[in-house]
């Protein structure tokens, strides 16, 4: 075979196509999932800081926090689904066919997606390792922040604010939340006492310097004791009552009160130290989790390549059946071996250790098995029993579709 020219980094030509190729579906399929996570927490902090005083300042805040988080968690997914598609495509198109004809391997054909992986392991370690904790604790610390920073002056329908001992709610009430209809409010006035107050209309209106909310009640009854601690009803047309505003509270500590808010030169100084406030066994296992959720990536194109060639002689959702499932069992692995680590039943090297191993390991065997005949290996037999399992699913569906 004529060889390819190098070009910059010493890439040849072939590992500049095949990188162009998986670059925009990674990219594609990494945006996707980011967005779509952060989408669904958006919505729910949303629902969460209706009440804030800054609702949307804090979930802006807080979902620009949460994007390390979600990098970290979308990048092994998109990085499979990347190189799942372009071995397909490759595979369907008999390019793969034609360069093994020609005599390139199929280990010459992984060893730029190996290459890519390593380069993602690096980048995975500046997210994990030091990007990801402090972007947790100023999460926590924005969380915080808005939970404690009280009433934002306006009343959803149906919510209840209790904010220092008045407690107002409405049955109706606009979009902004200001113009109330069918208003209940209970309070202690400035003796102690307690009284009762509903009217037919209400409007809230915040005064000027972001401290009391100005709550006039039009059409009502206020019902409260007088000093001899007779019940009195008084009806009025218009009524007028203040509501303080509470201020933001800071955060109570400083980081490192958790493991997942240290980055790994903090997790391997205290643990190695001594005198760290969490156990040694749980830092140790924080550090290697975020090794072994690094240092995996470079595997993962081994474990495509077997599963794309196979999808030629079957669907291509078996094989995505299969790799999210050992993809899922490895996560899941690595967070049981981390609490074996902290409840002292494991070592933590141990305990996140040999997951990492069997992946790693299983990945390996994988790819030497389909060396010689690509696209024949233990989990093509399998992933072809899940598309005949699909098949005859969709068939009975046909059938019962069909009219009598």
């Amino acid at each position: 075979m004529t060889k390819l020219p190098l070009s910059g980094f010493g890439l040849t030509l072939l590992d500049r196509y095949l990188l162009r190729l998986v670059a925009w579906p990674l990219l594609a399929c990494l945006g996707v999932t980011v967005v779509t996570l952060l989408l669904e927490r958006t919505l729910r902090l949303l629902d969460l800081l209706s009440q804030s005083n800054d609702r949307f300042g804090f979930v802006v805040a807080l979902s620009g926090n949460l994007v390390p988080h979600y990098l970290g968690l979308a990048l092994p997914i998109a990085f499979f689904v990347a190189l799942f598609v372009v071995v397909t495509r490759l595979n369907t198109d008999s390019e793969i066919d034609s360069l093994l004809a020609s005599g390139v391997s199929l280990t010459r054909l992984a060893a730029p997606f190996v290459l890519l992986g390593f380069g993602l392991t690096i980048f995975s370690l500046v997210v994990f390792g030091y990007v990801q904790p402090y972007s947790r604790y100023a999460y926590r610390a924005v969380m915080h922040s808005a939970i404690n920073a009280g009433w934002n002056g306006r009343l959803p329908a149906g919510a209840f604010i209790d904010q220092d001992g008045v407690l107002l709610t409405a049955d109706i009430a606009d979009p902004a939340g200001q113009k109330l209809e069918r208003v209940f409010i209970r309070r202690r006035d400035d003796t102690g006492r307690e009284e009762i107050v509903t009217a037919r209309m209400g409007r809230i209106q915040p005064e000027f310097g972001g401290k009391e909310v100005v709550v006039t009640l039009t059409d009502g009854r206020r019902i409260g004791q007088d000093a001899r601690g007779a019940y009195q009803i008084l009806s009025f047309n218009d009524w007028t009552l203040k509501a303080p505003l509470a201020g933001a509270a800071r955060l109570l500590r400083a980081r490192g009160g958790d493991e997942r808010e240290l980055t790994l030169d903090e997790l391997w100084r205290q643990a190695a130290s001594g005198k760290s406030i969490l156990p040694e066994q749980t830092l140790l296992a924080e550090l290697y989790s975020r090794l072994a959720r690094a240092f995996f990536l470079p595997f993962l194109p081994l474990m495509a390549f077997p599963l794309g060639l196979a999808a030629k002689r079957a669907r291509r959702a078996p094989g995505l059946i299969v790799a999210g499932l050992v993809l899922f069992a490895f996560q899941h692995s690595l967070q049981t071996g981390a609490g074996l680590a902290e409840s002292g039943r494991a070592s933590a090297l141990v305990g996140t250790g040999t997951p990492f191993i069997i992946f790693c390991a299983f990945c390996v065997w994988m790819f030497l098995g389909s060396r010689d005949r690509p696209g024949e290996t233990p989990i093509s037999k399998i992933s072809e029993h899940i598309a005949a399992a699909i098949s005859t699913c969709e068939k009975a569906v046909q059938i019962k579709k069909k009219p009598a």
